[in-house]
Order: structure tokens, then sequence, then C-alpha cells
């Protein structure tokens, strides 16, 4: 394995760090900064397409509707295979353990999602973007806070 293409997999895997350091932050608008401006967006759960966004634009506004309901977040990465294809360009598969606490009937309850993303990244003006993500929600297990 050359040095171009460990260097390009230790840059990746920040990236998608970053995506969840973020998510946790609600930092939308420096979370836009990691796509590209005509980025795909899909969530999946139980193998049905929910949502599919294009663009930054249509992102920071799901994103941030779904913030507005979400008390906070707490994101956890695990493995990230990585493919590089031509230095360029990138796919990857990314499992993630994500928390969200919301409140429902004046309780605080957690959901707790096991997450599969499949990414697609493109490396421009020596950055990589996501250009593409399809978001699995694999597990999906809600309860109340208690204390």
């Amino acid at each position: 394995m050359s040095l171009e293409i460990l260097q390009a997999k230790l840059e990746l895997r920040e990236l998608v760090d970053a995506y969840a350091k973020l998510t946790d932050e609600k930092n939308i608008p420096d979370q836009m900064l990691l796509f590209t401006p005509d980025t795909r967006f899909k969530v999946y759960m139980g193998g049905q397409l929910l949502s599919d966004v294009t663009g930054t634009k249509q992102l920071e506004e799901e994103f941030t509707g779904h913030a507005s309901i979400v008390k906070r977040y707490f994101s956890i990465n695990g493995q990230h295979v990585v493919k590089v294809d031509d230095g360029d360009t990138a796919t990857g598969v990314v499992y993630s353990q994500m928390k969200m606490v919301r409140e429902e009937d004046g309780k605080e309850v957690i959901t707790d999602y096991s997450v599969k993303y499949d990414d697609t990244y493109v490396r421009q003006n020596g950055a990589w973007l996501i250009k593409e993500r399809a978001s699995h929600y694999i597990i999906i297990e809600a309860r109340t806070l208690q204390g």
C-alpha cells in the first residue's frame, strides 16, 4: 500500500469523525462544509427509503429541522473500510453508534441507533468531501432515561 493511499485513508477517517463530532455539537453549517455542493444523502430504516436529499442547501434544512427536536446527540464511529480508487475518489463503509435524546411527554427518551453509512468521497481542492452518503439504520431501540 502506497504512502498516498495511507494518507488518503487517514484523511477520510478524519472526515467521517468530523461529521460525527459536528453532529454531536449540532454545528450544521460547518457540517455542510464536509459535503460537495451537489451531495446526495439518503436515509433507510428497515431497508425502506425514508429520505433522499440532493444538495447542501436542502440537506442543511433537513438536518436543522431534525436537530431542533433533539436535545443532544452522542456518536461513536467504529470500523471504517475504505477503498481509494484513483487518488481523488474513494468509497467507504462506516459503522456507527448514535444516541439521540428527545423530550416526550415531559420525559427524556433516548434512542440508540446502529447505523451503517455507505459513502462515496471525492477530493476537491486538496480536501476530501462526502459526495454521496446512504445511512442505513439497522437497529433502533428507544427507552425512557432514568434519573
